[in-house]
């Protein structure tokens, strides 16, 4: 059941629902989100970030992810998301992976559509899809530290001429949402995501998912938001399950896992199920 992303996005956006994309940077994680899926019968995504490969080398990703979606019984894309440089795409590509993002949102935006219109060339040779980026989703890290954060959200006009000259699958919008754990009650302009998806009519992707509101989701997901990414929600749900775990008397690694697992699986169930995904299989 190892897919692309536009044989999990194509339905989401035609149904009106949500899919997943949880980041799975060890066997534990890709279990936990696996089975939920599966649990559910959802379609899902899952992968690894260039920022997250300290913890696990792309190769090693591959290696336990590509053969755990070719043996489920629900649709997986195995997708590279956040990719920062053409090389590790392409090695992606040579692993198997069935999906990447080209994130050249730093650039200018002349060079953002040059570099993602050849990935996407490259991409869809070998039936692999593409996401882009545009405006820049930044990190909470630097949340308040903006004078005006709307220069850097997604104009919906140049969103339009974006998904026309690079032919991208999917776009990766700004709209007031930020990666990793918030600072301050986010606030989506959920007009804007309306706007692009109606100027694009591409399957629009919220970053920074973790966090949110189920409102907020629940909103997003009815504006045309179809790919939602979460990691620190699951990543902090390993760590509750690891202490609940040492808690409740497990003495050692391997008896820690079912716990790690469980708590992760939890709350990829509850994202599932919010985003309306589950039942579409």
């Amino acid at each position: 059941m190892l897919v692309n992303m536009n044989e999990v996005l194509l339905p989401a956006k035609k149904g009106g629902y949500g899919v997943g994309f949880f980041n799975a940077v060890n066997v534990e994680m890709a279990r936990a989100v696996i089975g939920a899926a599966e649990e559910l019968r959802a379609p899902v995504m899952v992968g690894t970030a260039e920022v997250l490969l300290p913890a696990m080398e792309l190769e090693r990703v591959a290696e336990y992810l590509i053969p755990m979606a070719e043996k489920a019984s629900v649709p997986v894309c195995v997708h590279y998301d956040h990719g920062l440089t053409f090389a590790r795409c392409m090695q992606a590509l040579r692993l198997g992976f069935t999906s990447v993002m080209y994130d050249c949102s730093t650039a200018g935006y002349g060079e953002n559509v040059a570099k993602v219109a050849e990935m996407v060339k490259i991409c869809h040779g070998m039936g692999v899809t593409v996401e882009g980026e545009l405006g820049h989703v930044g990190d909470n890290e630097g949340a308040g530290r903006l004078a005006n954060p709307e220069d850097f959200y997604t104009d919906p006009q140049q969103a339009a001429d974006f998904a026309v000259r690079t032919g991208v699958d999917s776009l990766a919008v700004a709209v007031g949402n930020a990666h990793g754990d918030y600072k301050f009650t986010p606030k989506l302009d959920f007009d804007r995501i309306a706007e692009i998806e109606e100027a694009t009519k591409l399957p629009l992707v919220l970053h920074g998912g973790s966090g949110l509101s189920d409102d907020d989701f629940k909103i997003a997901v009815q504006k045309g938001v179809c790919k939602v990414n979460i990691f620190t929600d699951i990543d902090r749900a390993g760590k509750t399950g690891i202490e609940a775990g040492i808690k409740a008397g497990a003495d050692s690694m391997y008896k820690l896992i079912p716990y790690e697992i469980e708590a992760m699986k939890k709350v990829a169930m509850e994202k599932i199920q919010l985003f309306g995904s589950a039942g579409k299989v």
